[in-house]
Order: structure tokens, then sequence, then C-alpha cells
């Protein structure tokens, strides 16, 4: 994986002279995600200029609620590509709104880091080995409900902040441990930070986790043309799975939605399965909806394979009642 080192070098023949200038929010981990794609563009030798842009979402630290709740962190960026101040806008997948927008395309998805979650607390302790009513912070409805049903006497309570931020209030004291995901602590190389990894049985994932979403302007074919090149297949159809889950229940950030997908034996897509797992919960983490179902990639079109799976689990969630937990949420 490149470093967080801002690259030097040329434009690519097959790209216009120039560089592509990428927007990013300010916060350390957006900053290595923008430079991150930098250094993969420039290993095919195409040139880039960073533009660090405040969002909503960095200086507002409220508690999300039902107001504030869809792209917060990712209007502002998609603003630049309107506004013309960047051809290329780069995000935390789990954080793109799942309604589409005409002006902007997906150009590429890139291998995906880890998609868990992990416990955080000075001592590294387990969550069994926290202290009765310890106090768990997390901004994530998906991951308070899922703390309270593996431990209910947990005081589960709002954090807001990038990573800096949150770990500064936990060594203050003001909670015994947090909630991250592992893929910002290992892209922000915190190897030491002393941390638990939650299972996949215990905490699912957010739709799109430890995944990037590069976007340009749909009209804009010569960005549309590099950006392609980082884009990974098998990374691409699991997320596409995941928030077809999460726009097919109208779920929104706010929403106890949980999803993964997995891709195995895309050498041969012919012969490539997807298998998605789905939860919704409620918030005090008493019910739980799973569904689980896999499929076979075509040849051809495997997103829109990864479409129909999306839908389907989504439908039998639906008859299992999700949209009366996703509504009691709000």
């Amino acid at each position: 994986m490149p470093g967080p080192t801002s690259p030097v070098s040329r434009p690519s023949d097959s790209i216009s002279a120039g560089e592509l200038r990428i927007a990013t929010r300010e916060s350390p981990l957006a900053m290595w995600q923008a430079r991150h794609v930098a250094a993969r563009l420039a290993e095919h030798g195409i040139a880039t200029q960073l533009v660090p842009l405040l969002s909503g979402g960095d200086t507002d630290l409220r508690p999300i609620d039902g107001t504030r709740q869809v792209g917060l962190f990712t209007k502002r960026i998609q603003q630049a590509l309107v506004d013309n101040e960047a051809d290329v806008a780069v995000h935390s997948l789990k954080d793109l709104p799942t309604q589409l927008d005409e002006r902007f395309a997906l150009a590429a998805v890139p291998p995906r880091e880890v998609v868990a979650d992990c416990l955080v607390s000075p001592a590294g302790k387990t969550l069994a080995e926290l202290p009765h009513r310890a106090r768990v912070g997390t901004g994530s409805t998906r991951r308070m409900a899922q703390l309270k049903s593996l431990r209910d006497d947990l005081v589960v309570m709002p954090i807001r902040g990038n990573v800096q931020t949150r770990l500064a209030k936990l060594h203050a004291g003001e909670f015994d441990a947090i909630v991250l995901a592992e893929a910002g602590l290992l892209r922000l190389e915190m190897d030491d930070l002393p941390r638990v990894r939650f299972s996949l049985d215990e905490m699912l994932p957010a739709p799109g986790q430890g995944a990037l979403g590069i976007e340009v302007r749909s009209d804009d074919e010569t960005a549309l043309v590099a950006l392609k090149l980082l884009d990974d297949l098998a990374t691409r159809l699991a997320v596409v799975a995941e928030r077809t889950v999460l726009a097919a229940l109208h779920g929104g950030c706010l929403a106890p939605i949980a999803a993964h997908g997995i891709v195995e034996s895309l050498a041969d897509q012919a012969a490539g399965r997807l298998t998605l797992t789905a939860v919704v919960m409620s918030t005090d983490g008493t019910k739980r909806l799973q569904e689980t179902a896999s499929c076979n990639l075509g040849a051809t079109d495997g997103e829109a394979v990864a479409v129909q799976l999306g839908t389907s689990v989504a439908e039998k969630l639906r008859a299992a009642g999700a949209e009366e937990l996703i509504q009691a949420a709000r």
C-alpha cells in the first residue's frame, strides 16, 4: 500500500496535459486517502494536486440527527466538482449517499482495506473485560445496536470528530472505550494503539466500510479514464451489493443497518461468486433481522448481478419487518 507522501509525477501520454485536482476533507485520515489516490495515479504517470476543503461534518460536532444526516461529509467535496475547483473527489465510501446524482460518476473503488470495527481502550481490553456499565463511545447507530446486543449493561454514548479527536476524548477519561473502524487506524499507521478487533459475527460493518469512493464529474472523460485505472472489480461488486441494501431500505447513515459482501474466484469472473450478509437491528439491540444470500457472477455485467442480489436481500429484510426497526431509529 503506498504511504501517505505526496507524489511527484508527470502526466501520462493518454491523459491531457495538466494535473488532476483532488478534492478532500482536511482531516488527517481524509488527507491520507487523497494522498493514497494521488500516489496510485502517479504509478500510472498521472500528475495530481490536492485541494483540501472543510466539510460541514468537520466543523459541526453535534450528534448527528435526522435533520443532518445525508451527505454531511461529502457535499462540500462534491460541490468542488460542480464549481470546477477540483476534478476528483475522494470519499470514505460509507459516507457517500446512496442516492444517485447524475452530475457525478463513481469512477473508481480501489482495493478495500479491512472491514472490521475494533474496540479501543487504554488497556486494550476486550468487550467482556470492560467494567459493568462501561461508557463506550460511538457515533453510529449500527455500532450502538450491536454493542447493546452483546452487552446490554453498557452505557453507549455519542462521540463525534476525527480519529485523533475521539482518541483525545478517550484518553481524557470521557469514555472507557470507543469503537472505530480498523481501516482508519491502519491507514494512519496507529499500529501500537491498544485495540481488539471485533469478529464479523459480533459487529457487522457499515455498507462500504473500509473502501474508498472516487467521484468525478460524469461528463469529464479525461478524469474518468484516469481513475478507472484504480478500480478494483471485486471490491466494487461487493460494495455495490452492500449499498444496494441500504438504498433499497431507505436507510441513510442513521439506520442500524450493517452489510458485508465478499467476492470469491473473481480471476475468472464467469465462475466468481458474490455472498452478501445484511443485518437490521433495533437500537436497543434486542431485535435482529439477518439475511445471507449468494449468487454467481455473470461473465459480462457483474454490477447488475450485485444490484439484483442486494435488492433481493433488502426485500427479504423488509418482509421480516426491517422498515419498522428503521423508522423507530429515526
